[in-house]
């Protein structure tokens, strides 16, 4: 089955769309897919999905007490469905002490069995969680993670449970330093972790027409030390979008979201956005991602046909056999 974590050392990657947009576009390929928010943060993949009705109530069964092993229910219950049929583990506000909450719990367990606090697996609780106890690969085709940025109990249980990283760059100066330390990173994860984890690809996004945006595109294409699929030009508006249409690009563009100023306030409402091919280009290029993680890092299938039915236009047909990869802006 198809198994990653979303994850970027950068902020400004668009590491939450990126998510939201692979979910869907998987799903869309006929992927039964869930996505699991391990960011406690507000502006997370929760809220972009409009999910997560109870994630401040301190009551609510929540992913972490099933991590902890102290369920106020069946698992199945957290999970709530998208308007594009991804299913969503919400984040929860108890996200935030996971690290607290988990300290006590090892304090407690390895008193009672008089273990070394080193030899608690602490970082293997999802892993257990998700394939074990619950047995996701029953159920999915696809699993993904939005994890949070630190390097800390939360993100190293994400990567223990997915094994593989799908990584967004941001092609600036920050963004190269992330790709020059990339591979360094994988290395002490792994050795953190004691396991193999695969890295699926780059995924270069926000990128310009400045000459310097340009030179870090080229050294993205050329590097033979990572797959770069696709980049993803700087949609900044398409990807704002998201957040005001509750959903992914696909939705964006096919519901037609738009914000501009009425009656002396901005607004956001759907039917008002033009129809651009740039931005038909970037769902190509977002579906032509999602065609990779799955087909070329997971030997899986994938329909390779992506039908848009856009609101009060022309339906559009984005065939992926048609041309080969690019990896130049949209």
């Amino acid at each position: 089955m198809i198994t990653a974590v979303v994850y970027s050392e950068s902020g400004g990657t668009f590491k939450t769309t990126m998510t939201a947009n692979l979910a869907v576009a998987l799903e869309r390929m006929g992927q039964d897919t869930l996505v699991i928010d391990l960011d406690p943060q507000e502006g997370n993949l929760t809220s972009l999905f409009d999910v997560g009705e109870h994630r401040s109530d301190p009551e609510a069964d929540n992913l972490v007490k099933h991590v902890l092993d102290m369920p106020d229910g069946d698992f199945g219950e957290l999970i709530e469905t998208s308007d594009e049929g991804v299913d969503v583990v919400p984040s929860h506000d108890m996200l935030g002490d996971f690290t607290s909450n988990l300290e006590q719990k090892i304090s407690y367990e390895t008193g009672m069995k008089n273990m070394d606090r080193d030899d608690y697996p602490r970082f293997e609780l999802l892993y257990e969680l998700l394939w074990e106890t619950e047995e996701l690969h029953e159920e999915y085709d696809a699993v993904l993670i939005d994890p949070n940025a630190r390097a800390e109990d939360l993100l190293y249980n994400a990567i223990f449970a997915l094994r593989t990283l799908v990584a967004p760059v941001k092609p600036a100066g920050k963004g190269n330093l992330s790709l020059d330390g990339l591979e360094e990173l994988v290395g002490n994860m792994e050795t953190e972790l004691d396991i193999e984890i695969g890295l699926s690809c780059v995924v270069p996004s926000g990128v310009g027409q400045t000459n310097a945006h340009r030179q870090y595109q080229k050294q993205f294409a050329n590097t033979e030390a990572f797959d770069t699929p696709v980049t993803i030009g700087n949609r900044e508006s398409l990807m704002d979008a998201m957040w005001e249409a509750r959903g992914s690009a696909f939705k964006v563009v096919e519901e037609r979201w738009k914000t501009f100023e009425k009656d002396g306030e901005m607004v956001s409402e759907p039917g008002q956005r033009r129809v651009r091919d740039r931005e038909i280009e970037t769902l190509r290029r977002l579906y032509e991602l999602a065609q990779f993680v799955a087909t070329e890092t997971f030997d899986g299938d994938a329909d390779p046909v992506l039908e848009l039915d856009i609101e009060d236009y022309d339906n559009r047909t984005i065939d992926l056999r048609e041309r080969e990869t690019e990896a130049t802006t949209a």
